[in-house]
Parts: structure tokens; sequence; C-alpha cells
């Protein structure tokens, strides 16, 4: 049996403040792909593939047939490409891409959306543990958000401490999220925050011990310090390139009628170009921008995929990529205010702070009065995120991998887990 615990942001720097994980055997860098991203990283870890084979090239992307931008689906069926877990008896723990996956359990967050627009969390268990009636409500609003922050990952520990002890299945994935979040709200790494994850670590751990199965421990990525936002879009619109519609829930952009648009994700954005004649011009005005490093085609970085742009935009290592569009605060659109990772088109970081408390608790209000509400709570200032990632720092800051001779690559993790079973 083998456990593999997701322990997002561990770098080897951080490493020395989580004796638990420590403990599982020889900790290595390895080489990410492009973009350093939750999804692209874990489906690269799952197939051995490279973006441009198994087509998850970003948390989210472009979709030209409906001409719409999505974020975060969790339809396993979006990897193109065998998965490492495929033909085990397996438990996928809040991993990416869980929902209709070929495993024999799974647990993954799954809102309850009401025909209002109303919407209840909760999770989707088919763990067969009863997982909510054991360990009471998972924390959700924890997982995302300004609240973000330990208790999901106490809880997805606890669960995954339960299937361990009563499915003993022969893989087990667990997804730790604890670091992702002061991480990217704060320049310095707190220490405390990895003893905090190596204790939700250790409850793994010791029920996997308990079962017999070997446990080793991966991080996507690693998060550094930044200091400048880049709003691309806001560029591409001043040049004409980008459409959006006005309305009375303020500007919403239009992909399929715009020339050029960038979909932001953390330091690296896709950019769709409507005309193939014209991505010289559109890469001349986004190299000109301050903040951008680097504009490449997608072949350079093995995303020559039917989902990517155009091109690729790399921020420096002290920048990030916005999805911001508008040009005035005011006619930014309702949705921007709020937590919306499904409808925002690009990656959303300011998401992790908040307006003001009295007006999370009047929001809250109106909703148990049962009025209609909108939870905008959240700022429009950019400046407020000091962390990101997407690119490939100095392996010291990067992701790593803890076990018994670890592979330097993750497109050679699927061999390397079925190894050691």
């Amino acid at each position: 049996m083998l456990c593999i615990i997701n322990v997002v942001g561990l770098t080897g720097r951080l490493l020395e403040h989580a004796p638990r994980l420590k403990s599982l055997g020889e900790a290595r860098p390895w080489r990410s792909p492009i973009p350093a991203v939750t999804c692209t990283s874990q489906a690269t870890m799952l197939t051995g593939l490279a973006p441009r084979e198994h087509g998850i090239v970003g948390n989210g992307w472009y979709y030209r047939d409906t001409a719409e931008i999505r974020f975060w689906q969790q339809a396993n069926s979006l990897i193109q490409g065998e998965k490492f877990y495929e033909g085990f008896t397996t438990a996928k723990l809040f991993w990416w891409f869980n929902q209709h996956a070929p495993v024999k359990w799974s647990a993954t967050p799954k809102p309850y959306y009401g025909c209002d627009g109303s919407k209840v969390f909760g999770i989707l268990d088919q763990t067969g543990c009863d997982l909510t009636d054991k360990l009471g409500p998972f924390p959700f609003h924890t997982f995302w958000g300004p609240k973000a922050g330990l208790p999901c990952s106490q809880w997805i520990a606890r669960a995954a401490a339960q299937v361990l002890r009563q499915n003993k299945p022969q893989m087990t994935l667990v997804y730790l999220p604890h670091l992702d979040y002061d991480f990217q709200r704060l320049t310095q790494h707190d220490p405390q925050r990895v003893v905090e994850v190596d204790r939700c670590a250790g409850e793994i751990i010791d029920a996997a011990a308990e079962v017999g199965a070997k446990v080793i421990a991966v991080s996507e990525y690693g998060l550094v310090p930044v200091s400048k936002p880049v709003s691309l879009n806001v560029h591409l619109r001043n040049a004409g390139w980008l459409a959006v519609r006005d309305g009375p829930f303020g500007e919403q952009l239009l992909p399929g009628d715009s020339a050029a648009f960038a979909v932001a994700d953390h330091q690296v954005a896709h950019v769709y170009v409507r005309d193939r004649s014209r991505i010289d011009e559109v890469a001349a005005l986004l190299r000109s921008i301050d903040g951008v490093d680097r504009v490449v085609d997608p072949e350079e970085l093995q995303l020559d995929h039917a989902r990517s742009g155009e091109l690729i935009a790399l921020a420096r290592p002290d920048a990030w990529f916005t999805y911001y569009y508008w040009l005035d605060e005011q006619r930014a659109p309702d949705f921007a205010r709020t937590v919306d990772i499904h409808r925002k088109p690009g990656y959303d970081p300011v998401e992790l702070f908040m307006t003001s408390m009295p007006r999370a608790m009047l929001r809250l209000a109106q909703k148990k009065l049962g009025f209609r509400y909108r939870m905008d709570v959240i700022p429009l200032d950019p400046t407020l995120v000091r962390g990101s990632h997407g690119l490939h720092p100095d392996p010291i800051d990067g992701p790593l991998i803890i076990g018994p001779t670890p592979p330097g690559d993750m497109r050679d993790f699927k061999a390397y887990a079925r190894g050691l079973l």
C-alpha cells in the first residue's frame, strides 16, 4: 500500500520545520511543468506526460468552442492520458480532477447550487466512511477565501486517516493546501505554518503506519515573494484588442469578440489571438509591458496543445498577472468583489483578503434572513498579494519530493509511484 501526501507549497527551504515529513526519506527538488500551478502539476504527476500531451495547460483556459473562459473544472475526463492509480484500489482525497475519476473511493469539495442562485457548501463524499457524520461538516470557508486557513487541512488529514484505517486502499492520495494561503498573503514565510501542516501530515503518517502503507510526500510548486501586479488585459484593452459589454452588473469580458485577451494564472498567462497574422504585433505589445519577462511560443514550454493560447506571457520573478480588464473600478463586474472562482476569467488571489468584517457580517445576516444578497467583501487591490508561483525559481524554493530514491522530474512520478507498489 502507498499513501501520497501532496503538501502544497512545501520547499527544501521550509522542510527543516517539518520533522514528520522530513522523516519519510530523501528530499529532492524536482522539476515541475510551466505553468507550475495546481492543475498542471497534478496532471503531470498523474500521467507522466507534458502539458502538450495531457492537455491541462493551466488551472483554466479558453474554451474556443463555447467562447468561454473556465477555471477549476473538476471532470477527470479533461486529463488526456492514463493516470498512475488506474489498476489499483485507490482513494483520491481532495486532489483535483476528482469527479468521475476511475477510483474506488473519493472525496472532493462540491457545493450545492439552488435555482435561485443560492449556494450551500458541501463535499462529494464517495468514501463509504460517512466523513461529515464522523468529523462534522467540512470547513469550506477555510478551504478558500478570506478565512482560508488551517481547519480545512486538519479536517482533510482526519478524513484521510479514517479512510486509511477503514478501507485500506492500495493507493491513497491526500491534498493538504495549508501553505498556499498565508504564503500568498505575506512576503515572509512563517515557519509556524509549516509546523501546522506537518502536524496534519503526522496524523496521516500514523494511520498509514497502522495499516502498513508506505508514505511519500510531494509538492506542486514553491511560492516566491512578489510586489508587482500586472494587468495584461488592461494593456490589451487600451490597445483596442479587448472587447467588453457594459451593463447593470458591470463590464463583462467578451473573449469571443476580442482580437486578443489574456487568461491570467499566477505568473503565467495564455494570450489568445484571434487573427494569427497579428501574433507578432500582440507579442511586441506584451513585451513592452513593465513586469513581463518573456513572451514565447507555447511549443517552447511544451504547452503546444489545442487549449493553449497563441502566446505565453511569463512574469518577472517579482511580478504576477491579474485577470483585471476594466479601466474604471466603478465599472468592474459585480463578481470581482466576491469569491467566485468559476465566473472570473482568470485566477484571483485577492480573494484571500476582505474589505471589512462588519460588511461580511451584514451580508451573512441578510442571507440568514432570506434576503437576496451579494457577498461583496473582496477588495480590488492587487498590491495586497505578496506571494505567487508558476515559474521555475531557485530549486531550494521550488517543489520537492520526499521518499526512497525519488525522481527529479514530475514526469517520472507515474513510474515511480507504481514502482513503490
